[in-house]
Order: C-alpha cells, then structure tokens, then sequence
C-alpha cells in the first residue's frame, strides 16, 4: 500500500485507499475538468471537497500542495517510476493523465498540438474571460456601477463564443475525436448558460454549434458522474 503521509494535505483530507489517486476539487468549471477526465479514463480516485464557504482552499494544508491556492489538485500515489505525483493546475493535470493512460490525447503529432492548442485556449482565454464575466453580472462586481468593466467581459465572452462556433462547424468535437480540448472548454460553456445566467448577454442563441455541442458533452454518462464530483456536504 503507497504511504502518502509525507504529504501534509493528508493531514485535513485523510486518504481512506492511498493507493488511488487523491483529487482535492470543487465543482467549479476548472474542478471538474478533472473528475469528468477521471471518469472517462476509468481511473479509481478519491475524491476530497475543497469548501471555498470555509475558505478551506487557503489553509497550510491545501497550500501545501498546491501553492496558488487553486482547486484542482491531486496526488497520484503511481506517478513517473513509481513514485508520488503532486500536480496542480487543471491543464497540465488533463495532460498528465491523458499521457498516463493514452487516452483523449491524440498520439499523431499534429492532432496532438491542435488539441494542446485549444486546450490553452481555454486555459488562456476561455477561463479568465468567462469567470470575469460571472464576477460582473452575477457576483460582487454587479454592484458597480460603471458599466465599462461587465461590458468588456461580455464582450470578450461573445467573441470566443463564436470563434469557437467557428472551429465546431462540420465536427461533433473541437479536435478530430473527443478529447481532453472538450473537457476544457465545455465546462465552462455549461457555467455561462447555466450558472451565470448569461445566455442572452452573449448571444447564445444565436451560435450555430455550441449549443448542440454543449447538449451532446453533458450527455456523456462519465460527464454527469464528473460534474458532481466531490459531492458538497
């Protein structure tokens, strides 16, 4: 069995089967990015809530692992030559399990870059853009009164939108197959319409391909299992 208490997170969120690996998330769109990938490759986990409420995400156990005190995070008792994988940053952990189980990462060299590239398009683009959005029209910036700062959001958020309605044209995924660019980038397409309630600020109904793409993402049994992964109290 791995031994995991040389890792301090273990301390707050005890792992109950250390030799799987250990997910400390929220369901946010970057939180489930990782527990959808978890559920489309089949790989066993344990999944810990990170309660934002409790501000759990700064505590010395949560910044021990992951120092910019951003969800998800995992620990993978059977990372590289057999040895504990600390990783951070929801990117780079989709990467790293696409290489681990050779799954939703294509191996041609050029599908591989294209799908690398839209994946930073939404680590670039899509995420800060999108979230700036829900700051503005759902959260504590709806309050401000200059309407310059939403506006720009909304803005910016329309624009992506389409360039990615764009790349859908003619294809059921952003990148040939299925793979980790849509578990990225949907997400977040879910938290616009549904969560921030913007819809109708960005023209959504207007798009060609997202919808039908968002509609057949969520269909995925792995995806609604990921979406509610860790449960909240």
């Amino acid at each position: 069995m791995s031994n995991l208490s040389s890792f301090e997170i273990t301390n707050r969120w005890p792992a109950q089967n250390p030799d799987l690996i250990q997910l400390y998330s929220l369901t946010t769109p970057n939180g489930v990015k990782v527990s959808i990938m978890l559920e489309e490759t089949g790989l066993p986990y344990e999944a810990h809530l990170v309660n934002f409420g409790t501000d759990d995400q700064m505590t010395p156990e949560f910044l021990s692992l992951s120092p910019n005190n951003k969800i998800p995070a995992i620990i993978d008792p059977n990372g590289p030559d057999g040895m504990p994988l600390p990783l951070w940053e929801s990117g780079a952990i989709l990467i790293y399990l696409a290489e681990k189980t050779g799954q939703l990462l294509s191996k041609d060299p050029v599908t591989r870059y294209k799908t690398l590239q839209w994946l930073m398009f939404q680590m670039g683009g899509i995420g800060p853009m999108f979230g700036q959005l829900g700051f503005f029209h759902k959260f504590a910036g709806k309050d401000i009164e200059d309407p310059r700062p939403k506006d720009r959001y909304v803005a910016e958020t329309a624009r992506l939108l389409k360039v990615l309605d764009a790349q859908l044209e003619g294809q059921d995924c952003v990148v040939g197959d299925y793979s980790i660019a849509d578990i990225a980038i949907a997400p977040w397409l879910r938290t616009v319409r549904d969560f921030y309630e913007a819809a109708h600020l960005v023209g959504w109904d207007d798009l060609k391909n997202v919808p039908a793409y968002l509609d057949r993402f969520l269909e995925r049994p792995a995806v609604q299992k990921g979406l509610v992964n860790p449960p909240r109290d």
